[in-house]
Order: C-alpha cells, then sequence, then structure tokens
C-alpha cells in the first residue's frame, strides 16, 4: 500500500518564500558582485551581458521549478525575492561602506 503524505499548501508557501530568498540572493547578489568586476575586466560588456542572461535563467527556472503550475507558490517566491534584495542591498551596503575609509574634512582643504 502507497501512502503518501500531503503537507499542507501553507508548507509550500514557506517554502517558495525560503527558495525565492535564495534566488532574491542569487540575482541580487551576482549582481553586486558583476558591477565590482566591470572596473577590471577588459571585456565589461560581455561580463555584464552573460551575468544578466546567467542571473535571469537561473531565477526563472527557480519560480517555475518552485511553482509546480500553481500561481500562489510563485508569488510567495517573488515575495522572497523582493526580500532578499532588501536583505542583499544591506549586507552589500555595509561592505561597501568598510571598504572606503571615511573621506575626513581636511582632506578637501585647497
Amino acid at each position: 500500500m502507497n501512502r503518501t503524505i500531503k503537507m499542507p499548501e501553507f508548507i509550500y508557501g514557506i517554502i517558495a518564500v525560503l527558495v525565492g530568498l535564495l534566488l532574491g540572493a542569487i540575482f541580487f547578489g551576482g549582481l553586486w558582485w558583476t558591477v565590482r568586476k566591470l572596473q577590471t575586466t577588459r571585456h565589461p560588456a560581455l561580463l555584464f551581458l552573460g551575468s544578466l542572461i546567467v542571473r535571469m535563467a537561473v531565477v526563472l527556472l527557480g519560480i517555475y521549478a518552485i511553482g509546480a503550475g500553481h500561481w500562489e507558490r510563485m508569488v510567495a517566491a517573488l515575495v522572497g525575492i523582493v526580500i532578499g534584495r532588501f536583505i542583499i542591498l544591506r549586507v552589500t551596503h555595509s561592505l561597501d561602506a568598510a571598504a572606503v575609509p571615511p573621506s575626513t574634512p581636511d582632506s578637501h582643504a585647497h
């Protein structure tokens, strides 16, 4: 006898939000990394385009896979991506602020 356990739909929603968080971290973390590398690469347009294609493919495939034909799960994943965006913004802003030494009032004197 084959018994399968059916999870409640809200569990799928929670999983979709968590997957969305991961997808958002991948997309926006990858964007941050790409922008930082643009200054040192010999082919910035190729790097930017390649990064965009890879990031979009990962996010679209992730949403499609987690959605499994349920629009509610796709919306939950999108909510996770937006939350992931805010987290990555905060983390990368902190990293960028730590990497740049603060300017002193005397450094701008003529």
